[in-house]
């Protein structure tokens, strides 16, 4: 086994999720590349004094689900995930990537509807265990990133195993900051001129308690003063569906308008998911100075240094966010070359650039 798998495992069990002696940990292993994390997390937390199992996930088996099942089939919650989210004190996700096509073939609406179903078991260990994820590279992702896979896992490492405690602190520092401020706007071109309320919302850090690798500051928008447009050059991607150039408008907090150049039928059906799916849930900018390239995965391009993302869907309570669905997705935004983040009226993202 390479050591860093069991330095990664380490960070998790120990930073990451804290597990104690005689908790009950779910790990989830999803695809078969991720053994060997799976093998060091399973030893970490027996080393810990904890209960882990181990449990199996695949969107091979998936789409088998979603091909061959019928509607009841797909939008079926999976019991045994859903009672892993009761018995569960702490819940570790090891996410393998898939090929980029694999759903390519599946009806919209069965795709939509078992994506809701997955939302659900998600809200779940949102709201009753202690959790971490971590996207595991492997040659299905590297293939999709265009990055060799041996330079992919060496920024995976590099972004996992930086010094997390430290630059934490930097990260707290950055988000009193912002602390009490009132408006945010996003401007990039043409395409992109978005404001937004974040009054009375709270201004908070991931750094790496529930996300491996981490690093983003992070608030929830008030829907209700939603207006403007905004453009994504970089694609969405959904449940293993990729919407490319995704257009969202606001006006006075209801969505007037979505496009995209492609999967657009998804993009909708995923929007009409329920009453929260088409608000935004969070805002937030990438801090991670070790992820720099654009990967095709959300749990490494939402923490790009220099990149915003902002996400559909269910709110972080803790910021103040009082948006619910049963949806969450990040959609991110490249600032590195042009446009700029202003709050209350100031320029705090420039060029990349972090100017406070």
């Amino acid at each position: 086994m390479d050591m860093r798998w069991r330095q990664v495992a380490d960070v998790l069990v120990r930073y990451s999720t804290g597990v104690k002696p005689r908790e009950r940990v779910m790990i989830a292993m999803m695809e078969a590349e991720t053994f060997p994390l799976a093998h060091a997390v399973y030893e970490a937390c027996v080393k810990a004094g904890a209960f882990p199992q181990i449990q199996f996930l695949s969107e091979k088996l998936r789409r088998s689900l979603l091909k061959y099942g019928d509607a009841e089939q797909a939008r079926w919650r999976p019991e045994i995930e859903a009672y892993g989210m009761d018995w569960a004190d702490v819940y570790i996700g090891l996410r393998g990537a898939s090929d980029a096509g694999l759903m390519s073939d599946i009806c919209p609406s069965a795709l939509a509807a078992n994506q809701a179903a997955q939302g659900e078991v998600s809200r779940m260990r949102w709201q009753k265990t202690r959790w971490c994820l971590i996207r595991v590279p492997n040659k299905a992702l590297a293939q999709s990133s265009g990055i060799a896979l041996c330079e992919l896992e060496d920024m995976f490492f590099a972004a996992c195993l930086m010094d997390y405690e430290a630059a934490s602190a930097g990260w707290h520092e950055t988000a009193k900051k912002l602390s009490g401020s009132r408006t945010v706007r996003i401007v990039a071109g043409a395409e992109t001129d978005l404001a937004f309320s974040v009054a009375g919302r709270l201004w908070l850090v991931f750094d790496g308690r529930v996300n491996l690798p981490d690093g983003e500051i992070y608030t929830a928008p008030v829907n209700s003063s939603l207006n403007g447009r905004i453009h994504f050059e970089w694609p969405g991607i959904f449940g293993g569906v990729t919407m490319h150039d995704i257009r969202l408008e606001w006006r006075d907090g209801a969505l007037i308008q979505a496009s995209a150049s492609s999967n657009e039928d998804y993009l909708r059906r995923i929007l009409a998911t329920d009453a929260g799916a088409s608000r935004l849930g969070e805002f937030a900018f990438g801090m991670n100075p070790h992820i720099n390239r654009f990967c095709r995965d959300i749990l490494f391009d939402e923490k790009i240094g220099g990149a915003i993302h902002l996400a559909l869907g269910r709110a972080y309570p803790e910021c103040g966010g009082e948006n619910q669905s049963s949806i969450h997705w990040d959609f991110v935004k490249d600032l590195r070359t042009e446009g700029a983040v202003y709050v209350d009226g100031a320029p705090v993202l420039q060029g990349g650039k972090l100017l406070i």
